[in-house]
């Protein structure tokens, strides 16, 4: 075949298609795409229902994207009157003969700094090669997966030099006083001990928050300064609200007083989160028990999540209902870690933990038996669980879900469950 030189968007001779190498399977490492348009082009209900997929995944929330049946023939139709999007995606049936001809009308219409991605049905290296020598960005060989479409969306705009983002971690209760701040807070010293890394532990609990209290700090400012003056946020300004708690902790403390209202968009704490990933390695969240369009936003867009539930009715009923929603809101994600605390509290009934999550078809990462001496001690003095008794088995806990959350450990098969022992038993890789 005779190159043709047409002028759609900028060559990308580095780009390797999916015939030339393995794009990675694995959506959770993807990092969220840039604020970008996109406009895809389908012609079978198979690629239309993958690009459907992208269009709900979290990582695609600032891509404005739209999906339209239709050929290259209705795209170059489409863009001889409107303006091209940052990137079109066109699925064709057309043979490598057949194809460049095919691609004609679009090229006198196309802006020249839009991207193409073009979906085909000809595993062909030498097809490959043409389209990318004529300015194709990537060529994909249906079928194919969600990752390997947002794997190549990510291989265009993404820059591989960039520094990488920090890891986000949700701590939320099923419900209030089941404990969640207190295992947030110990995780978030554990990170930052065990792994030397930079952590930032963030109260997202303005009115309410015991961060500041756990530490023994008193801050002058904190997390209210950034969520109200979105205007002034950026890596200097956050520097000077953080307040260091460790060697390689550092705390945004919520200002836990009642002199106002608390109520937020749904948007308000991505300017933070924003900054944080680009501050820090690990950023650790501790949101409050309640269910806003706030807090939906911020575990839609966080890496993982983890909830910690107490075992009576009530938790395992709300329990349910979050599992559920966080299905919708993150149907790619895999399921948040279980963390089932307080077990054993004297003359408190309580559900058998086999019982409590054989409903909920997952097992906890850990089981926290009741020790009211220990945190309440370490709670009054200000300090960690594994400063006051670093060879206790809660200790061993908090070190094993530090492993498990930042990704350095797996999980074994469940033992029997009993009480103050794990379920799942994580093994370091």
């Amino acid at each position: 075949m005779n190159a043709i030189d047409y002028d759609i968007g900028e060559s990308n001779e580095g780009y390797r298609s999916a015939s030339e190498s393995v794009i990675a399977g694995d959506v959770e490492s993807l990092r969220p795409l840039p604020r970008i348009s996109i406009h895809a082009f389908c012609i079978s209900e198979g690629v239309h229902r993958t690009m459907e997929q992208c269009a709900g995944d979290r990582r695609m929330a600032r891509v404005s994207m739209r999906i339209t049946h239709g050929n290259i023939a209705a795209a170059a139709n489409m863009f001889s009157s409107t303006p091209t999007p940052n990137l079109i995606i066109l699925e064709t049936d057309a043979g490598p003969r057949d194809l460049m001809t095919e691609l004609a009308p679009l090229a006198e219409v196309c802006d020249p700094s839009s991207r193409v991605i073009l979906v085909g049905r000809h595993n062909d290296i030498a097809l490959y090669r043409e389209l990318i020598r004529n300015g194709i960005s990537e060529y994909i060989v249906a079928p194919f997966t969600m990752a390997d479409m947002m794997s190549s969306i990510a291989s265009i705009f993404v820059d591989p030099e960039a520094e990488p983002l920090g890891r986000s971690i949700a701590f939320i209760g099923a419900k209030g006083g089941v404990g969640s701040s207190t295992i947030a807070h110990n995780c978030a010293f554990g990170i930052s001990s065990l792994f030397s890394t930079e952590t930032v532990l963030a109260d997202l609990d303005l009115p309410f928050g015991t961060a500041n209290i756990d530490f023994d700090q008193d801050p002058a400012q904190g997390m209210a300064e950034a969520v109200f003056s979105p205007e002034r946020l950026d890596e200097v300004f956050l520097d000077r609200l953080l307040t260091k708690c460790g060697q390689n902790l550092s705390l945004l403390a919520a200002p836990s007083m009642l002199d106002r209202g608390y109520d937020y968009e749904r948007g308000a704490f991505q300017p933070i989160l924003d900054v944080l990933q680009r501050s820090a390695p690990v950023t650790v969240l501790d949101l409050p028990h309640t269910w806003a369009d706030w807090t939906r936003a911020v575990l839609s867009d966080v890496d993982e999540i983890v909830i910690t539930c107490a075992p009576d009715l009530a938790n395992l009923r709300n329990m349910k209902n979050m599992l559920d929603a966080l299905k919708k809101l993150r149907p790619q994600d895999k399921p948040p870690h279980l963390i089932l605390n307080q077990v054993g509290m004297p003359k408190r009934p309580e559900i058998a933990p086999a019982d409590f999550f054989e409903p909920l078809e997952l097992d906890p990462v850990a089981i926290i038996p009741f020790d009211a001496q220990l945190f309440g001690t370490a709670a009054n003095s200000g300090r960690m669980i594994s400063e006051m008794d670093g060879k206790s088995p809660t200790a061993e806990t908090f070190s094993q879900l530090a492993h498990l959350v930042t990704g350095r450990a797996t999980i074994k098969k469940p033992k029997k469950a009993g009480l103050g022992s794990f379920i799942e038993k994580l093994r370091k890789k």
